[in-house]
Parts: structure tokens; sequence; C-alpha cells
């Protein structure tokens, strides 16, 4: 999902008079459609790179190869881990693999970092794009091959997809369900067709899904879990592992796709490796010895006050800012409405403004925050102000069974006090509760069978309980019983699989152009199948009538309009408790890397883009 390839548009043609409608009658992709020989896709027909383009502007085509990165992930996706790891595979549900073995395999296109929806031909050299843009045929390059020195075919690519949307993790498969079939023409070409259904950036994602060895798995079954290194095609394979503890991806010196214009300037370690630790501190400490030589900072508190030790007095460690991408956003403690005790949108609300931000900003965060309070925060595709005509549209027919809230303001959480106990927020908080049905009995509000409020808080390591700690105490002064439960990283990832928790926190980045995935987050199918992001159980009709319109969207504007009226019906939902937002990027490094002049607005990937500088290190000792 946070890396599905996408973006927006900056046509201005549709400016002209009746333009809109002559756009709507317009096929997905109408600037490709019928069109050959394309050696780049963009969701709105904008390609920064022509043919022939030598490589990406954001990467480095000097960037020296060689060293190492000992990197802690700050992302991951699908059933990935940074705490443990027991199987190889990271496209099925089952299981906790390690992040980034997506590095072990190519794909069809690769997406471009500074544009916000285009990719280019990878193991694709070219696509043929059909009249009504519901087929599309890849012309794949011959010289493509695994690790093994086999060719890369057509039936690998069809092999792939087709297993992937059958068998693949549920992030994936329902994703891709409007590809009905995924076919080899010949060794060289493949054919997908969609069902005409989809979105525009379908496709998008379908280029970006990993290739397998066809041969590799007619004798072991995809979907099961494994420490057997899988066969892929990529920069990297894997190296030397732990199951648990470590795993390194070796560069592949051979690679056969180096010299390609996606490729130039990136993969350029030798060694990225990969350490495990179930809490941060520990990882922290590693950090300090120079085990660990690249981590973004996410623990405010560490970043303010626990970077005084030898190596940074010394020179030898950094502390840098990157900004921020340009793609909405969300972060949040999300209430699985699931259990009956969390549908009443009151209750929600109420838990939700016992939760003191300013406090906590200013006494945990050191300041560093800003309180967000949209699932598309940091974009224009967020919900502002008063809804547009076209937001009203889409909103009308279901007024009657909606809160007036969605028609006016968009919901916004209110600032306290910062006293750590806002009287007036808790007082609101009371009456919201009592207006909901719950009665107090001594110190504990009980439902009329005399089950008490009770709030199990899922985490998976130990620094949440910072924050969550005087938030529950809060809780508390209204008669809600709050806990903290922290439990192992595989029983974590079982229990959001199947949906066992009660509140349970949850970031995601989302693509620069949200159409593609958005009902795996917000959609009622998804809140029945196991393992989706659609942690809060969001059952919406307004919110699954909108999502069925996304794949006839043919402008941006179409999609500002969906995705603000989506937004201002699970705001004044009140399907969360609205956490924060940071500017840029906080990390910490080994002062032994170089990395490009520019940072792309869409990504940020170091273990990609960066590379060891072998001056740097020798002048603090680690070129060794």
């Amino acid at each position: 999902m946070s890396h599905a390839a996408g973006g927006l548009t900056r046509r201005a043609a549709l400016k002209l008079a009746g333009a809109a409608a002559a756009a709507a009658a317009l096929p997905p992709f109408a600037w490709a459609a019928g069109k050959t020989g394309l050696h780049g896709l963009s969701i709105f027909g904008d390609l920064k790179y022509p043919k022939g383009f030598k490589h990406f502007d954001y990467l480095n085509p000097d960037a020296p190869k060689g060293g190492r990165m000992n990197f802690q992930p700050p992302n991951w996706y699908f059933n990935q881990s940074t705490q443990t790891f027991n199987t190889l595979n990271s496209y099925v549900l089952k299981g906790d693999s390690p992040p980034r073995m997506e590095l072990i395999f190519d794909t069809l296109m690769q997406s471009a970092a500074d544009e916000p929806d285009a990719v280019y031909g990878l193991v694709a050299e070219s696509v043929d794009v059909s009249e009504d843009a519901n087929t599309y045929t890849f012309h794949l390059r011959p010289e493509a091959r695994f690790h093994d020195g086999s060719r890369l075919t057509a039936e690998d690519v069809a092999w792939s997809l087709t297993v992937l949307k059958e068998k693949g993790h549920p992030n994936i498969s329902e994703v891709i369900r409007e590809m009905v079939k995924a076919e080899a023409s010949d060794p060289a070409t493949v054919v997908v067709t969609l069902s005409g259904r989809q979105t525009r950036s379908t496709i998008f994602t379908i280029v970006g899904l990993p290739i397998f060895s066809k041969a590799y798995y007619t004798s072991r079954p995809f979907e099961k879990a494994t420490l057997d290194p899988p066969l892929g095609s990529g920069q990297y394979k894997v190296g030397n592992l732990s199951a648990g503890r470590y795993i390194e991806f070796a560069r592949v010196p051979d690679y056969w796709g180096a010299g390609l214009p996606v490729n130039i300037g990136a993969g350029n370690f030798d060694i990225i490796r990969i350490d495990f630790f179930q809490e941060r501190q520990a990882a922290f400490e590693a950090f300090k010895k120079g085990e660990i030589t690249y981590r973004e900072e996410f623990t405010s508190i560490t970043w303010a006050k626990d970077y005084d030790f030898p190596a940074v007095a010394a020179g030898k460690v950094k502390q840098s800012l990157f900004p921020a991408e340009k793609r909405p956003s969300m972060q949040g403690w999300f209430f699985n409405t699931r259990r009956a005790k969390f549908r009443d949108p009151r209750t929600r609300l109420a838990i939700a403004l016992a939760f003191d931000f300013e406090w906590t900003n200013r006494n945990l965060f050191f300041g560093s925050y800003e309180r967000l309070s949209s699932y598309f925060q940091g974009s224009d595709f967020a919900a502002g102000g008063t809804p547009s005509p076209d937001e009203v549209k889409l909103l009308e027919p279901f007024r009657a069974e909606l809160p007036a809230e969605v028609f006016g303001e968009a919901y916004v959480p209110p600032k306290t006090d910062g006293s750590g106990r806002d009287r007036k927020m808790l007082r609101q908080a009371a009456q919201l509760l009592a207006a909901a049905g719950w009665k107090q009995m001594g110190n504990q509000l009980v439902d009329e069978e005399g089950a008490p409020l009770e709030i199990e808080f899922l985490i998976d390591a130990q620094v949440f309980e910072r924050v969550l700690s005087p938030y529950s105490q809060n809780l508390a002064a209204i008669g809600v019983t709050a806990t903290i439960r922290q439990v192992d990283p595989s029983q974590y990832q079982a229990r959001t699989n199947d949906y066992d928790y009660d509140v349970i926190g949850f970031a995601l980045s989302l693509s620069p152009t949200p159409l593609e995935g958005l009902p795996q987050i917000f959609g009622t199918k998804a809140a029945d199948i196991p393992g989706t992001y659609n942690f809060a159980g969001i059952r919406e009709k307004a919110v699954d009538a909108i999502l069925d319109r996304l794949p006839e969207i043919t402008t941006r504007e179409e999609l500002i309009a969906s995705t603000r009226a989506i937004d201002r019906v699970l705001r004044a939902r009140h399907y969360w408790i609205e956490n924060w937002v940071l500017a840029n990027h906080r990390v910490g490094h080994w002062d032994i890397f170089g990395w490009p002049a520019t940072k792309p607005d869409y990504a940020f990937a170091p273990e990609t883009t960066w590379w060891f500088d072998r001056a740097k290190a020798t002048a603090i000792g680690m070129a060794g």
C-alpha cells in the first residue's frame, strides 16, 4: 500500500469550456490508449523522463559501489516485522518476515520517486495499451535473468501475478482483484487483462509486484513459511542470516539490470544488514556502538537528549534532517468497532477527548510534533473547511444517515489547555459517555448489563507506554478502565491479522495518488477479510459508494473531491484517536555515507540511494 506506485496530475487543459464533460467520456489512460512501445506510464499522462533517458535525476550516476549499511528499517509491508522473523516469504499472510525482501525481486516497471504518478520499464522494455485500456502487453528484456542464470520469461511474470492474486497477502490480492488474467503469449511477451472495473492505478500496482521464478516453485508451495532464500532476479540476494536475529542482503555483482536507466545510481552498498530488536533502547545501544550505522529516530526524547555519547562528540555520528514526502499519511490509535462497546461514535469521541496532545507534545515530545486531523494528512486530498459542491454531490444521497457535522466544517480535534488533565475536555467526554448510555457505578462506567467500559491498548514495544500511561490516567478520571498490553511480535502480528484487539496504533503513508488500496483501508468488504488495513472495522455506506466510483475517476479534481468526502465522513464518525505528524525525517547515522544532493518528493530510501563514502569512513576508523 504505502509503496504502491501512483501520482497526481497537473494538467490544466480541462480549464477549457466543456473539457470536463469530454474527459468523463474518455477511457482510462486516454493519452496512452491504442499506443504501442511506451517506455513509461503515468496515471494522468505526465511523464518527466523521455524515451532514452539516462538516469533518474535524484540519483547519483557516479555513486561508488561497495561498503555496507547496517540499517534499521523505518517502514515495512505486508507480513514484515522489525522485531523478529521466522520466514522469508514476505508476500503471504502467514508468518513474520524481514523487511526489504523486496530488494531481491525485480518488477515489470519501476516508479520514479520525483514524480507522483509515473513508472518506467525495468524487466519490461516497453508496453502496449489497448484502445479500451483494459489490456496491457509487456515486452520483456531478453537479458533479464534470475540469480541462478536462468532466463526470466513471460511465464514467470504471468505465474507470479496469478499466484499473488490467488494466494498472496490480502493487501495484494484484494488490490489486484480486477486483474482478469495474466498470460504469456511467447517467452518475451506477457499480456495482462483487466476487467474494466479497475481504477487508473490498478496497473501501477501490478507492474510493481515481484516476479518469481515459476520453475523454483514447482517443488515448493508458494504460501509456505520457509527460511530457504527464494530465487530472485533483483539487485540483491539473501546473504548471511540468523532467524529472528539478523539478515544480510548481498549486492549481486553481475546483476543483469545494473545498466538500466531506472537502476543507475541505485543499489550501491555491497551489504545491507538488518538486525532485529524487540525494544528500541536495545537498538539504540547497538547504534551507539556502531553495530547499527543508520537509524531513523521516532522517539523524541531520544533525539533530544540521548545523542550525547562519545561518538557524537567526536563527530563520528551525525544527526540529520530530511524533508518528509509530499504524500498523504495517517497515524492514530484505531478503535475496533467490531466490538460492541466501540460502535457508538459518541463513545469513541469521548475516549479521544481524554487524550491531552498539547501536554504530551510539550512534556514527552519536546514540542516536535503537530496534531494531525485527517486520514490524508499533508496533502490536498485532506478535507478542510466546508464541503465543496462536488463533495456535497457525493455525500447528499446519504444525508439522512450521516451526522450533520459531515456537511459543516471538517472535524479537527480541539486543543487542550496543556495541563495534562483538561477539565473542560473531560467534562465534555463524560457527557458524551452518558449520552451513549454508559452509567456510573462507583468509579467505573458500565453498560445496561453492568459490563464495565474497559479498553486494552495492544502494543508491541514498551516505548508506547510513555504516552499511553498518562492517557490511561485521564480515562480513569471519567470512569474508563484502560490497560496497556504488550505482546511479542508474533502474537502481535497474529492478533492484528485477526482483529483481536480493542485499540491498536497504526501509521500509513499512502500513494501520492491515493486511488488503489483505499477499499482495503476504508471499505466494508475489507472489514471481514483477515489481514487488511481496515483495522477500525469501518462500515459506511457513503464511503463504500464513493469507493465504488473510483474506477470512473478521470481527473485529479475528481479524486480530490472523493478523498475529501471520505475524510469528512470518517472524521465525523471518530474511528480513531488522532496522533501526530513530523515535518522531517530525523536520521541518526555514522558519518560514513554519501547521498544525492536532492531528495525526491515522493520517497526516501537511503538503503538503495545512498552510498558508502570510503574517505569519510577512513577518517573515523570505519573503513574496514
